[in-house]
């Protein structure tokens, strides 16, 4: 006989059946490109790509080191995302789409986020500075087999460049700073041209940049160094054509620190952009390569890097990758959190919860409720990862007050650096499913409620309405609802929750009847709570 447990997994992956075999199309607006790539899971082997594609849209370029995103530089990535979009469509692909540091700095990224959204039909998502890292650092290493020596990634961006010091698969380190090839052209080297004294201006100022960033790479240490982007597969390019050896593929060449030196004596030399003709490097960063050859020989020197080896692999493909793990639902058990997302998300918890046991109990109640009514919902695994997330975390807030705690918990998930591996979106709907899990129901008239999609406004009712149903079932703190069944007939939903006998479940049961409101509006249906045995 089937375990209730095996059967509410089994209803999950119904509704989940086809998804993992849908192509991704995973989308990086960055500062100075949008980034595409296609590709389809392939189980024990590296994603197939289907697709690759590159649009340079200097979306940071302007005034104001990138404080404001200018009208016309969006537009140049509302069309590449257009693009994209029908590229992914044209391979049936779902598509997945992050922003990074443009947008993330703007003032006016939510006036973009929008823009990109009703002008391209593309939702993208803004990634933090230690989200980019760590997803960098998965798309690196999908390219390079280092994982088996204590390495550093360093990826050069326009507005931002990332550093992660690993071993295997776990950053131990993993940064984020303002400093990329376009914001330091514009500094230094507006319109690309050189004057003669901006070159060492420029140096001093990396240098300085990244002096106590220095410190804490060289304490860890590392075996092997790793270079990915544009800017470091452009001077790899260029070091292969200097030696006369121009590259089959970028993947796992060397461009060592020597080379780095001649290229920048060779560049530095030429004060007019347009006049920069060098072999392996594309017009369009003939203005930039200035800037982006200072950062990496300035890196190199601070970290005492003797060589670079290159890495096709980076944000897209570290994109990709997360997506495929979250994807695959099998052989999961109640919990479906990747284990880096669920270990960061029980790191904030130990911190700031004051009853781990009852957070964990009351999520797992919460879980098994969405289980047993997917076909009525309809949500699938990222919702169920918000919804665990959410449960985990909602009592956070405690630590600042019990007074408005739910207010305080919203507060703390949507800016704490210390959860790994979820997006903005995806932190969004976790903080308002913990800000509701008591007290009054969403409403229009909250702020970051009414800010939210149809979609996602339901979204956050149906998961919250589920959480509250879950903390109610351990009013007492004691686990005494050992699990739960439903059944739905179209108007009631029957939710009864198995109790062992001997236990009393009487303040439980009353609880949860007065907290299924938000759940029944949510779903449609009246719910009712019961009661039955469990051995």
């Amino acid at each position: 006989m089937r375990s209730a447990g095996e059967t509410r997994i089994e209803k999950l992956d119904a509704v989940m059946e086809g998804a993992a075999d849908r192509p991704l199309a995973a989308i990086d607006v960055g500062t100075n490109s949008v980034h595409m790539v296609v590709a389809r899971a392939v189980r024990g082997a590296r994603p197939e790509v289907l697709a690759r594609e590159k649009m340079p849209v200097r979306l940071g370029s302007g005034r104001d080191d990138m404080k404001h995103l200018q009208p016309e530089a969006v537009g140049r990535a509302v069309a590449a995302l257009d693009e994209c979009r029908r590229i992914a469509e044209a391979h049936g692909a779902e598509v997945v789409a992050v922003a990074t540091s443009a947008v993330r700095e703007a003032e006016n990224r939510d006036e973009v986020v929008a823009r990109f959204l009703n002008e391209s039909g593309v939702v993208v998502d803004v990634v933090s500075g230690a989200e980019e890292a760590r997803l960098i650092h998965l798309g690196a290493l999908s390219a390079v087999a280092v994982a088996d020596r204590r390495h550093l990634v360093i990826d050069i961006g326009g507005g931002s460049t990332e550093f992660i010091v690993g071993e295997g698969t776990d950053p131990l380190l993993a940064r984020s700073l303002k400093l990329g090839h376009i914001r330091l052209s514009e500094r230094f080297f507006p319109g690309g041209r050189i004057e003669d004294t901006q070159i060492e201006g420029c140096r001093r100022f990396v240098t300085a940049f990244v002096a106590a960033l220095t410190s804490e790479v060289r304490r860890l240490g590392f075996d092997v160094a790793v270079g990915c982007s544009g800017t470091i597969e452009t001077l790899a390019t260029m070091a292969a054509h200097r030696r006369g050896e121009p590259l089959a593929t970028i993947a796992s060449a060397v461009l060592t620190r020597d080379e780095l030196d001649e290229i920048v004596a060779d560049i530095t030399e030429v004060a007019d952009p347009s006049d920069r003709r060098f072999d392996g490097l594309e017009a369009n960063r003939r203005d930039v390569i200035v800037a982006g050859a200072l950062l990496a020989q300035g890196l190199c020197r601070s970290f005492d890097v003797d060589a670079l080896i290159v890495s096709p692999g980076a944000l897209r493909e570290g994109v990709l990758l997360d997506r495929f793990r979250r994807r695959d639902t099998s052989g999961h058990g109640l919990h479906h959190l990747e284990d880096l997302r669920r270990s960061s998300v029980l790191a904030l918890a130990a911190r700031c919860e004051e009853d781990i046991d009852h957070a964990e109990h009351a999520t797992d109640l919460a879980l098994e409720l969405f289980d047993e009514t997917v076909a009525l919902h309809g949500l699938g695994v990222l919702e169920r990862d918000v919804l665990e997330a959410a449960g985990l975390l909602h009592n956070v807030g405690r630590f600042v007050a019990h007074a408005s705690h739910h207010r305080h918990s919203y507060y703390l998930i949507r800016h704490t650096e210390h959860i790994a591996g979820f997006t903005d979106h995806e932190l969004e709907l976790m903080a308002q499913v913990a800000r509701y899990h008591r007290k009054s129901a969403p409403r229009r008239r909250h702020p970051e409620f009414a800010r939210l999609s149809d979609e996602d406004k339901r979204r956050v009712k149906v998961l919250a309405g589920m959480l509250r149903v879950g903390i109610a079932l351990d009013r007492t703190y004691q686990r005494v609802v050992a699990g739960l069944r439903t059944r739905d007939d179209g108007r009631v939903l029957e939710l009864e929750a198995e109790v062992p006998e001997g236990r009393d479940a009487e303040l439980e049961l009353f609880t949860a009847r007065e907290h299924v409101g938000l759940l029944g509006d949510a779903l449609d249906r009246t719910v009712t709570v019961d009661i039955v045995g469990s051995d």
